[in-house]
């Protein structure tokens, strides 16, 4: 073979070879299914990194992508979502941040995939892993004041609730017991008289935030009242003036004139209270769940328990806000509406639930993962029976007479207002907008 026959034979031999991969290679690129991706818009900063760590075991088992998009602070987040449903541009699961009427609002629109026949499958499954009080949140009852079909919208991710936080070593330091701290009303001014005595400041909460002020009294609305005759005031039934709601205000004014109050507590964002309570500043905090992975980050040293506010009446029993702390809701125009919800009950099993909570230090929704947590988030757990949520009564008070309300609470704090003359105010505030509405 002469060696213009021979580099005409190497020619060839790659031409063809070359033909063959391309052959081989196009098919294989123009027939590869696309991964399937679900797209999750959420606010929680703190989560970021343990939800992103989820997303890679996700696809790693389903082979399905799961991307989270953080949207940050929550008044950002809000907008960003109702501009969305807007323009009909909401991911796949998104959550939903305002009052029942807005939940309601986003399912009347068809916004918001029904999920309960997802949750009653396999004999209720689903439903029967996570607390059902945080379920009740997502909820719509028979004959809601919202006319929203009766079901289950939303899958809650953690739970929380509210409770009243004990710093161990001020009470040791004044001749408390710290495994005892107080229970009643009584025991509450007895034990502040004695931190007054050595200059501790007692309760530090951040009532600057008015919805802290309105859980707060709705703890001892119901503790002194029931929760029927608290309903029944929202309904119009029971007036603001009743002597049972003066009982509920009066209690302000004798934690105000036993100084129980840590100074500038009706201007403090919840944030500040936050740090004066891990540094040892105030006894007593009035604050939600989500605190034990606060303090940790600016006190891991804090000596504290939670326990339930003190009671002011033994006639009913001491009930405290608390129910899903975060959900997550399916589009309903999403094109992966079943994907979606499979994530869902994906991450609120077990696994899943305990891998996020000893990340973040939030209670887990799944009621079978409270296992191996702090011993401060366990009292918060045990205290799960004892929640109800605004969310969850089917009735909802009108927003100018809760700003009435609160904001009279403040003003009562600060010795402008008698609890009296706050029952009548609001009751005039509630009356005048029953008549806007007949």
């Amino acid at each position: 073979m002469n060696k213009k026959l021979c580099i005409f034979f190497i020619l060839s031999l790659f031409i063809v070879f070359l033909s063959l991969s391309l052959v081989g290679c196009g098919p294989k690129a123009q027939n590869k299914e696309q991964v399937k991706t679900i797209k999750v818009w959420h606010w929680m900063s703190d989560r970021e990194k343990a939800f992103l760590e989820l997303a890679k075991r996700y696809e790693i088992e389903t082979g399905i992508r799961v991307n989270f998009e953080l949207y940050a602070p929550s008044d950002a987040y809000a907008q960003k979502v109702r501009a969305a449903a807007q323009t009909n541009t909401l991911p796949d699961i998104y959550g939903i941040l305002g009052e029942k009427r807005d939940f309601a609002s986003f399912i009347k629109a068809g916004y918001v995939y029904d999920i309960t026949e997802e949750m009653d499958k396999n004999e209720g499954a689903w439903k029967n892993k996570l607390f059902a009080k945080a379920l009740s949140v997502n909820e719509f009852g028979q004959g809601n004041s919202f006319e929203v079909k009766p079901g289950i919208y939303g899958a809650p991710i953690d739970v929380t609730n509210m409770q009243m936080l004990y710093n161990k070593d001020l009470l040791k330091a004044v001749g408390v017991d710290p495994s005892n701290p107080p229970r009643t009303w009584k025991d509450l001014v007895a034990v502040n008289r004695k931190l007054k005595a050595k200059g501790i400041q007692g309760l530090v909460s951040g009532w600057g935030e008015t919805w802290m002020i309105d859980c707060f009294a709705s703890n001892y609305a119901f503790n002194i009242m029931g929760k029927d005759k608290v309903l029944d005031t929202i309904r119009g039934k029971i007036p603001y003036t009743d002597p049972d709601w003066i009982k509920v205000f009066d209690l302000f004014r004798e934690m105000r004139d036993e100084g129980i109050f840590a100074s500038g507590i009706v201007t403090m964002v919840n944030k500040t209270a936050e740090q004066l309570f891990a540094n040892n500043r105030a006894a007593f905090a009035f604050n939600g769940s989500w605190c034990v992975n606060v303090y940790r980050g600016m006190n891991p040293d804090l000596n504290y328990g939670a326990m339930l506010p003190p009671e002011a009446s033994d006639k009913y029993p001491m009930t405290i806000w608390g129910g899903a702390g975060s959900s997550f809701m399916v589009n309903k125009q999403s094109k992966e509406a079943q994907l979606a919800v499979d994530f869902l009950k994906w991450i609120t099993d077990a696994p899943q639930q305990v891998f996020l909570s000893k990340e973040t230090q939030d209670l887990p929704s799944n009621k079978n993962s409270l296992k191996d947590m702090p011993m401060v988030l366990s009292q918060f757990a045990n205290a799960m029976d004892n929640t109800t949520h605004p969310n969850a009564w089917g009735v909802s008070e009108f927003p100018v007479v809760i700003e009435a309300f609160d904001k009279g609470i403040q003003s009562i704090i600060i010795g402008e207002k008698t609890p009296e003359q706050l029952a009548r105010e609001v009751q005039q505030v509630k009356e005048r907008e029953i008549a806007k509405k007949q």
